[in-house]
């Protein structure tokens, strides 16, 4: 397994964050050297200075939790937080359209947002405990018709997190060339291992610093 620290997206999504617990998650991502810190758009711009000048990217979600929203304002979500310098982009697809088998609807969506970070990475949540197993197979095959980087397991404000079995499917049945991420619910290095045995790259938590320092946590992302 990689280093801990590289396959960790330093996660602080809860709508009460405050700007000095951003700060925080910046200091904390600097020091453990985590792959990048995972933000809601607004806090964009301050990570990106906070961060500049280190190897840790900044990530923002984009049509989050829900994926309900129009595309077009997916599209101009991702604008923005690229324009104030995210360097990764976490979206949510519409999981009804996923559900309503239009297919058409869903790639094209996700390929509206990739066609905006082109050299940038794009991972791809489906919130697999919404899907049926069929529903999951369904999105790795839209997910990699769009060229995506990753696909991702969970927002973590759903039902529940990643599991190793969801992580399997999606690794078996996603393009080759697209990545797994597993998010919500890892809470120990042992969580971590499990995961990457079954096929995820990367590991979305807001418990990067304790799964460091080797201590168990709790909490649903």
């Amino acid at each position: 397994m990689e280093k801990l620290n590289t396959l960790i997206d330093h996660t602080l999504l809860k709508p009460e964050a405050t700007k000095d617990q951003i700060i925080t998650l910046c200091e904390e991502a600097k020091t453990y050297e985590f792959a990048s810190v995972m933000v809601n758009s607004s806090w964009v711009k301050l990570c990106a200075e906070q961060l500049k000048g280190t190897s840790v990217l900044v990530a923002s979600v984009v049509g989050f939790p829900l994926g309900a929203m129009s595309t077009e304002a997916k599209v101009f979500e991702t604008k923005q937080a690229l324009s104030d310098g995210a360097q990764e982009i976490d979206m949510v697809i519409n999981i009804g359209r996923l559900k309503d088998n239009d297919e058409e609807y869903v790639v094209n969506e996700i390929k509206s947002i990739k066609a905006l970070l082109p050299d940038k990475i794009l991972k791809v949540i489906i919130e697999t405990a919404l899907l049926s197993d069929d529903e999951k197979i369904l999105a790795c095959k839209l997910v990699s018709e769009a060229k995506a980087d990753f696909i991702k397991t969970s927002t973590g404000f759903s039902l529940h997190g990643a599991t190793v079995e969801d992580v399997k499917l999606l690794r078996e049945h996603v393009a080759p060339e697209v990545a797994v991420k597993a998010a919500g619910g890892v809470r120990s290095f042992e969580d971590v291992t499990k995961m990457v045995d079954a096929g995820a790259t990367r590991i979305g938590t807001s418990s990067g610093v304790k799964l460091m320092q080797g201590d168990k946590v709790e909490g649903s992302y």
